[in-house]
């Protein structure tokens, strides 16, 4: 399996996004975010720097080109793509005194989200007559900071995962912005902040990441017991028709994509994605892994020798002879992998997803 590797330097990648065609990237790292021009090699083509703390997330909205970010200074920006291939920044009036974390267009691009550590969620829109982007808050019954916001396909549903142990379905109806949605297996009360659906993490670890399936009837989160859960409701005011958990003994996981209703990719603190499978019938289970460090350790052989050779050196030199491998994992991305997103579907199925991590790099995955 062929997996694209670009090293863009050694400062940590905290979220990219990818524009519609693939041409473009933006990568939040640091106080700014970096434009670069894909192709066989990727290239910078600008910065914006319009953030004075570090920058926690970057979504490109896939029609308009329009991209959000959102930082630790507690401000949000919206940036419109110009003729000239620059961006003008627009602030938006998030009125929160944290730290925003986290930004997602919803697929109408009408609105976006922004998580918070104000322990509220702010649902931003433009006002025409104003000619600014405003923000309506949600804050019942969040308690604590919001890791991950998530869109249903609808584009008024929302999943945000929060370090009190819940994900948690809002509805985020904004009248005279949205069109009343088509009821949904989450109910049919859609005005704002009503709470469709509340779940707690089982060992009570911190929701690093919630999302919905491609139909949006189920919900999946990974949490910082190194586990994923996946929800099925069973109708409004109702209690869920099936709750799986699959606990694993790896590091705890900090993203996740649904491939389809029956696939899901998680990536965190083990540097290497892994593929659950299943369904509320028959249950979920670690398929494989996905650049499996396991299949690089086989070279037993190899790494005897190496160590062999190291107590040589010890014992001619007094020193070790220190290789590059030594203090290189077994996987692509030499730390923690931050964010993974779709990247390309076929078939209807997510057949590939980029990642960043903390090691500055960013990888395309065949999955």
């Amino acid at each position: 399996m062929s997996h694209q590797v670009h090293s863009l330097g050694h400062v940590p990648i905290s979220d990219h996004s990818f524009s519609a065609d693939r041409s473009k990237l933006a990568l939040a790292r640091d106080i700014s975010v970096e434009i670069y021009d894909t192709g066989s090699k990727y290239s910078l083509n600008t910065t914006l720097s319009g953030h004075d703390k570090t920058v926690t997330s970057v979504d490109i909205a896939p029609h308009s080109g329009r991209i959000v970010t959102c930082s630790q200074d507690r401000n949000a920006l919206v940036w419109e793509p110009a003729a000239d291939g620059a961006y003008k920044p627009t602030l938006v009036l998030l009125r929160i005194n944290r730290a925003a974390t986290y930004a997602r267009w919803s697929p109408d691009e009408k609105k976006f989200a922004v998580g918070s550590g104000a322990r509220a969620i702010a649902i931003c829109y433009f006002e025409e007559e104003n000619d600014w982007w405003v923000s309506k808050h949600i804050k019942k019954p969040l308690r604590s900071t919001v890791l991950s916001v998530s869109w249903h396909p609808n584009s008024v549903l929302l999943s945000a995962g929060s370090t009190d142990s819940h994900a948690r379905v809002f509805s985020t109806f904004i009248k005279g912005v949205d069109e009343r949605p088509e009821p949904t297996i989450w109910g049919d009360r859609v005005p704002f902040q009503t709470l469709c659906g509340d779940f707690v993490s089982p060992a009570g670890g911190w929701v690093h990441d919630a999302a919905f399936s491609p139909s949006g009837n189920a919900l999946a989160l990974v949490t910082h017991d190194s586990s994923i859960t996946i929800v099925y409701p069973s109708g409004p005011e109702q209690p869920p028709a099936a709750v799986v958990n699959v606990s694993t003994t790896l590091l705890p996981f900090k993203t996740l994509v649904w491939l389809s209703e029956n696939e899901i990719v998680a990536a965190g603190h083990d540097c290497h994605p892994v593929v659950f499978t299943g369904s509320d019938q028959s249950g979920w289970a670690l398929d494989h892994s996905v650049d499996d460090p396991n299949d690089a350790k086989k070279n037993a052989s190899s790494r005897e020798s190496t160590a062999l050779n190291m107590f040589r050196q010890m014992d001619l030199k007094g020193t070790p002879q220190a290789s590059a491998d030594d203090a290189s994992l077994p996987t692509i991305h030499q730390n923690t992998i931050t964010k993974l997103r779709p990247y390309a579907v076929s078939g209807g199925r997510v057949n590939k997803v980029s990642s960043t991590g903390v090691d500055g790099r960013v990888v395309i995955f065949d999955v």
